[in-house]
């Protein structure tokens, strides 16, 4: 980024995949944003929005939550409103996380799942997760800034074994480069 740059102001993040075949349980995905404090960006988060949450603030919404899968194109979107989450947030990790109800499913388990990260009309980031098949959670986009200045987006997915809890527990850890 030059010193001219905005940084990043509203970005959305959607998540689609195919529903379950007939007579199986349904496949649920669910987004998951954290902000971290500027004095422990790796710590523990501030708080986390998931599936029937929002920040205190209104600056981080899920505007569509899918159980299932089912509908046409995105089935879980979600809102950062970057440039007016205060200042003493340095850090937004946002992760997907594959619910674990009758069955383990990981990522390979999932039908075409999908990945979109945009601000306004232009495209950050597409994922498909085929980089982690075995997953059962991934961290999908991180988002950093220093002090009052302008947010910088760090694309990439990595993937976590484990339950949701743990994964809302863990997903703030260092990214690996």
């Amino acid at each position: 980024m030059n010193g001219l740059s905005k940084g990043f102001g509203k970005v959305e993040i959607a998540l689609r995949w195919d529903p379950s075949p007939s007579g199986e349980p349904s496949t649920d995905l669910d987004l998951v944003a954290a902000p971290y404090p500027a004095g422990d960006p790796h710590g523990h988060p501030a708080y986390v929005v998931h599936f029937d949450s929002r920040s205190p603030d209104g600056t981080i919404i899920l505007n569509r939550d899918s159980k299932d899968g089912q509908g046409f194109g995105y089935d879980e979107v979600m809102t950062l409103e970057l440039h007016r989450l205060d200042e003493r947030y340095a850090r937004v990790v946002v992760g997907v996380v594959i619910q674990q109800h009758r069955t383990r499913r990981t990522f390979s388990d999932v039908g075409n799942p999908g990945l979109r990260i945009r601000e306004g009309y232009t495209v950050l980031a597409e994922d498909d997760f085929g980089g982690v098949p075995g997953a059962t959670a991934a961290t999908v986009a991180e988002f950093v800034r220093e002090g009052s200045g302008p947010w910088e987006f760090r694309p990439g997915v990595q993937g976590f074994d484990g339950d949701p809890v743990d994964f809302s527990r863990a997903m703030g850890t260092a990214r690996r480069a």
